[in-house]
């Protein structure tokens, strides 16, 4: 693979361009018909609108469902009820991990995902099953995807004796980031929790990556806990606060001082915009310099049927949730699944100027706002320079 155009194509919707490849970067972006005509074509893009690949930063891969017959969701109306209710489950599933994940994996590509973080459950329940058989999947796809994942204590850390020592020897088989959950509302000790999660960090030169669901007061304070342990661990732009449903119950002026440190340490806020319960305010918070990102965390397992891991669908929910409707704000919502995922995830060379990544993902829509909004299935997904779906098929690897 050397050399090639992409013809006729609209970044972002902006005027047509010629995008010359060389191997899996982009070498220069050209004004439309001004390639060389004696270039080997990849792609004729017929006026089509030219994204960057999208980015998934917060999943499950290990605990999906995918392609299994319909299950009813059994689970209580708690969370301790679903973890509950999900280890009643998983063991009984006899289909490998490797053969729900997989094709999963390939749904997401096909609808233009190429980078993920992806939580790995490590917890005594389950042993280190799920993270060996990600890391054996990791590899199947490593030349497609980038695909991190975190070592994640999903039914607690301080109150399951075992727990740390699993994650421990995660990341010590390859496991990227050191996953928490809810210090005060699950483990019940947050600064034991956040203690451990950050020294765990600092021992194997590792990101942290904290779910936070815990309300209030309560999930503000721990916020400003994770704060202090970045700065003082010196894990500037290496930590992501999951959920952070706290933020959405204050006044933004009350947030002003927290949403300054975050924004001082890079510290990056995860919202899936569910529907349910308090969000935080993403549109602030950018405007503060906070970096959002977003994920569609479960698809189709024992804690929800809901999810099909479409990134631009996922931009439209976040549009639904906060009742965006003008362009720029659709915009927005496609930020923060695109460029924002990227910086949290320390994605590097990202984006459609010369010199980045050849990632991208081609549709037609007449504009970024239409394709936030229609989310057309037809899309064709080229990574590194090579093409991995047509018409929102993945064709392999």
């Amino acid at each position: 693979m050397g050399t090639q155009v992409i013809r006729d194509v609209r970044p972002l919707g902006a005027a047509a361009v010629d995008v010359v490849l060389d191997r899996a970067t982009v070498e220069a972006v050209l004004p439309a018909g001004s390639a060389p005509a004696h270039l080997p074509l990849l792609l004729d893009g017929r006026g089509q609108l030219l994204l960057p690949a999208l980015v998934e930063s917060h999943v499950h891969f290990d605990k999906t469902l995918w392609g299994m017959p319909w299950r009813p969701n059994t689970a209580g109306p708690t969370r301790n009820d679903r973890i509950a209710n999900e280890q009643r489950l998983l063991p009984g599933i006899d289909v490998p991990i490797a053969e729900r994940a997989g094709p999963l994996i390939e749904h997401c590509i096909a609808r233009g995902s190429l980078h993920f973080r992806s939580h790995v459950d490590a917890q005594t329940a389950f042993g280190l099953r799920h993270v060996e058989a990600m890391l054996a999947l990791r590899e199947t796809y490593r030349d497609v995807i980038d695909l991190q994942f975190v070592a994640f204590p999903q039914a607690g850390m301080l109150i399951n004796p075992g727990t740390r020592d699993l994650m421990r020897a995660a990341l010590e088989l390859g496991v990227d980031i050191v996953g928490g959950i809810d210090p005060a509302g699950i483990d019940r000790d947050p600064i034991g929790h956040l203690e451990a999660v950050f020294a765990m960090a600092t021992r194997y030169g590792k990101g942290v990556d904290i779910h936070l669901h815990d309300p209030g007061e309560l999930g503000r304070w721990q916020m400003e806990r994770i704060a202090d342990m970045t700065q003082a661990a010196g894990l500037a732009g290496r930590v992501m606060i999951g959920h952070a449903y706290c933020m959405g119950a204050f006044p933004t002026a009350d947030l002003a001082p927290l949403a300054d440190r975050l924004a001082a340490l890079d510290i990056s806020i995860m919202t899936c915009a569910p529907p349910h319960t308090t969000v935080p305010p993403v549109a602030w918070l950018r405007s503060r310099g906070v970096n959002v990102c977003s994920g569609s965390d479960g698809i189709r397992d024992a804690w929800s049927p809901m999810g099909n891991g479409d990134m631009l669908e996922r931009a439209m929910l976040i549009a639904l949730r906060y009742g965006w409707s003008k362009d720029e704000e659709l915009a927005m919502a496609f930020d923060i699944v695109s460029a924002g995922g990227a910086r949290a995830l320390g994605v590097e060379s990202y984006g459609l100027a010369a010199g980045c990544r050849a990632d991208f993902v081609l549709l037609a829509a007449e504009n970024l706002a239409a394709a936030v909004v229609d989310r057309p299935a037809g899309r064709t997904v080229v990574s590194r320079g090579r093409i991995v779906a047509r018409d929102g098929v993945y064709t392999g690897h």
